[in-house]
């Protein structure tokens, strides 16, 4: 009886600690660590200043946690666009495909996390700081591997650099979705992405 009690009581505390993430995840993400009141938590979520810090640590374990949990809900939906087909090239064209309409889907998270998290962290945060860093090194590696084997399957031209590509790729797309956050205007992004569609199929399709 004390094993299922204590299991009924666990579930219930990572059921709020998830509801908390979710919560305050697009408030974290659209105003910033420093703008992020207790205040702000404790109305979003209807929850004690006390409950919030019987979950977290901290606001900085809970805005770290909050970005995780924003990143993971943008490479959970880029894996699902593209992991429709094989062909290396076809996952770079749909992973252009996807940041065509990002603009629209991150509003629902407060904007790009990397982003707004990046820029919010940097020389402010080094925990978070050094997460967003990582999190933009996995991407482009990534990026990287598909060039990578687009090259090997020859669908790529075999002489490109895959690392210098992806961060093409990658620091073309973040450019454009700044400009177009600040800009609202979803045109900067419309022009990267068909500008990177046709460096793709025009100067590195083999």
């Amino acid at each position: 009886m004390k094993n299922k009690l204590y299991l009924m009581t666990y579930t219930k505390s990572g059921k709020t600690t998830a509801f908390i993430i979710e919560t305050v995840a697009p408030i974290f993400n659209k105003h910033g660590y420093a703008a992020t009141s207790m205040h702000k938590i404790t109305s979003a979520t209807g929850l004690t200043k006390g409950a919030i810090y019987g979950n977290f640590s901290d606001k900085e374990e809970l805005a770290y946690e909050a970005f995780r949990y924003n990143i993971k809900k943008v490479l959970g939906l880029i894996s699902e666009h593209i992991n429709v087909t094989n062909s290396p090239i076809k996952k770079l064209l749909l992973l252009i495909e996807f940041y065509k309409k990002y603009y629209e889907l991150s509003k629902n998270l407060g904007g790009c996390p990397i982003l707004n998290i990046g820029v919010d962290a940097n020389n402010q945060n080094e925990r978070l700081l050094k997460k967003v860093k990582d999190t933009i090194s996995k991407m482009e590696f990534s990026i990287m591997e598909m060039v990578a084997e687009g090259m090997e399957k020859g669908e790529l031209k075999p002489d490109l650099n895959p690392g210098n590509c992806a961060k093409q790729i990658f620091s073309t797309i973040e450019g454009a979705i700044f400009m177009t956050s600040t800009m609202n205007d979803p045109k900067y992004l419309d022009v990267a992405t068909n500008s990177l569609r046709e460096t793709i199929l025009t100067h590195w399709k083999k």
